[in-house]
């Protein structure tokens, strides 16, 4: 089944272009079917690119999926055209009376500063409350899965002194955990930031389970004992070249950037070497599948009865 978005947007053709099926609204409402509807609140500067990453991933289920982009008000882009952000994105207060069966966090470029002094902070944890009571399902992402373990349980971030860069082998620490069915026992998630939660602080919250974790890059996925919320510290959603355009972008500008482990298969680094992607398909089709659509009610309504 397909993933329901504006034929205008640039993801459009591209996700055509890859097989990924592809709906307009107006062919989706004539088929006698209750889309899975899915919010994206997305804080990257790049939000072009990180809907592409995104979608190509929700696109890849049997479900009809329904996607909303959300923006903040409190802090507007600089990176993307104010006519762009009007014409495809929602403001939060545009969508908190309605109800949705998933959310996404994304990340942001925001880690080393307090979480109190990023500019739409507040506007974060008013969404936060009220996915609580109106959403099935969530998934914060890196920055956004710290910020979300802070306002929730206290849990800070720790300040790394080097940055974390590069794909980092991570194993299941629970069996037979359905967000993580069909991977191997080693699978592969990237990870770029300089800080990273407190592990001792979230193993001592009973509310919290560690599924995966990578010897290197350490707590990957964190599960609420319901599956309400997951926090994932990577970013298994990125595509080929995100590390590889990160990098070279942090090493033009003269910073102290160590080239991405286990990335670059030469001396030259321009060789990539793809070992994540059926992780991000698995991770979000199971999310979609075991999380949302088996426990969302078909009446969307209910979700907030």
């Amino acid at each position: 089944m397909p993933i329901i978005i504006p034929k205008d947007i640039p993801a459009f053709d591209t996700l055509q272009k890859e097989n990924i099926f592809v709906m307009t609204h107006s062919r989706a409402v004539g088929q006698d079917i209750r889309p899975i509807r899915i919010a994206i609140v997305n804080l990257m500067p790049t939000k072009e690119v990180t809907e592409l990453q995104l979608m190509r991933l929700l696109g890849n289920t049997p479900l009809q999926v329904k996607i909303t982009l959300v923006k903040t008000k409190t802090y507007k882009s600089k990176h993307v055209a104010d006519w762009y952000l009007d014409k495809f994105y929602r403001f939060f207060d545009d969508i908190k009376n309605k109800d949705y069966d998933g959310l996404i966090v994304t990340g942001a470029p925001v880690e080393t500063l307090a979480f109190e002094d990023v500019k739409y902070w507040k506007e974060l944890t008013e969404i936060m409350e009220w996915a609580d009571n109106h959403v099935t399902s969530t998934i914060y992402i890196c920055w956004g899965a710290q910020a979300a373990l802070y306002y929730r349980y206290g849990i800070n971030k720790i300040l790394l002194p080097e940055k974390k860069f590069g794909i980092f082998g991570t194993h299941a620490t629970v069996p037979y955990e359905l967000l993580l069915k069909g991977l191997d026992d080693t699978f592969y998630i990237p990870h770029s930031r300089h800080t990273e939660i407190d592990g001792d602080a979230v193993r001592a919250i009973p509310e919290l389970e560690v599924v995966a974790e990578s010897k290197d890059a350490g707590i990957s996925i964190i599960k609420e004992a319901d599956g309400k919320r997951f926090y994932f510290t990577g970013h298994a959603e990125y595509d080929r070249y995100t590390l590889d355009e990160e990098y070279k972008r942090d090493r033009d500008k003269g910073l102290n950037i160590a080239s991405p482990v286990n990335y670059y298969t030469d001396n030259t680094n321009t060789e990539i070497d793809v070992k994540w992607r059926s992780t991000a398909n698995l991770l979000f089709y199971n999310w979609l599948n075991y999380y949302v659509y088996q426990i969302a009610p078909y009446e969307i309504e209910e979700i907030t009865d």
